[in-house]
């Protein structure tokens, strides 16, 4: 019966937002995640409550928080969507993270434990494979910076002293690529010898004894033999 837009419209609208406060405070409590601010979530609520208030007809016969609490939840389901994941996953899968945060803290209260996949899926009807698509997808809705401090004595160490450093392991798989063909190409009694020596870790006078020959020729060949494979890998690089 107020006419929108005039003073008294606005004091009406304000008074029902108060008087309605408590079902953005119950949304909030229900949907809250851990690690987000209360306060944003009851603001965001807040303008779900506003959007109800403005859409609600009585002519439908249905009563107001029946019609509001959707809406309000809806608007924070959006919130969370678009504004606090810091990887972008499918919609299904950010509303499903908030299923698990709630199923979670049910569960943890009831068992003591906290739920196992197979708890999870039987709590929300869902098969297993889809909660652990759930349980991967929610790894991505924060990020730790590279400066946070890492779990050690040190105050100074950081995460960024834990990742990206060079391992000296890649050098060794490289070398061993590359050399690949080199030792392919080489004459039949030196790879015999190779073998021999490195594979089956015969000492130079067993290599000698094998091959009729003394454990100074062998040290000669596997000289040769090394040297002209170290240049090869070296021009190469």
């Amino acid at each position: 019966a107020v006419e929108e837009g005039t003073p008294e419209h606005a004091y009406v609208r304000n008074t029902l937002v108060e008087l309605n406060l408590n079902l953005v405070q119950y949304a909030a409590h229900r949907m809250r995640p851990r690690d987000e601010s209360y306060e944003d979530v009851v603001q965001v609520g807040t303008i779900g409550l506003i959007k109800a208030i403005n859409r609600f007809d009585l002519q439908r016969g249905v009563e107001f928080p029946t019609f509001a609490l959707p809406t309000i939840m809806g608007e924070i389901k959006r919130f969370f969507r678009d504004t606090t994941w810091a990887v972008r996953v499918p919609r299904r899968l950010q509303e499903l993270r908030l299923d698990l945060v709630k199923a979670t803290t049910d569960l943890e209260q009831t068992n003591g434990h906290p739920p196992t996949t197979a708890e999870l899926a039987e709590h929300l009807d869902l098969d297993e494979a889809e909660i652990s698509e759930g349980l991967t997808a929610a790894n991505g809705y924060t990020t730790a910076s590279l400066d946070y401090p890492a779990d050690g004595v040190d105050s100074d160490d950081t995460l960024a002293d834990h990742v990206g450093y060079r391992d000296p392991e890649l050098d060794k798989v490289e070398d061993l690529h590359t050399l690949k063909p080199l030792i392919a190409a080489l004459p039949e009694r030196d790879r015999k010898i190779l073998a021999m020596r490195f594979a089956a870790d015969m000492t130079q006078s067993e290599i000698g004894a094998e091959l009729g020959i003394s454990q100074m020729h062998v040290s000669r060949i596997l000289t040769r033999i090394l040297g002209r494979l170290r240049a090869k890998l070296l021009d190469r690089r």
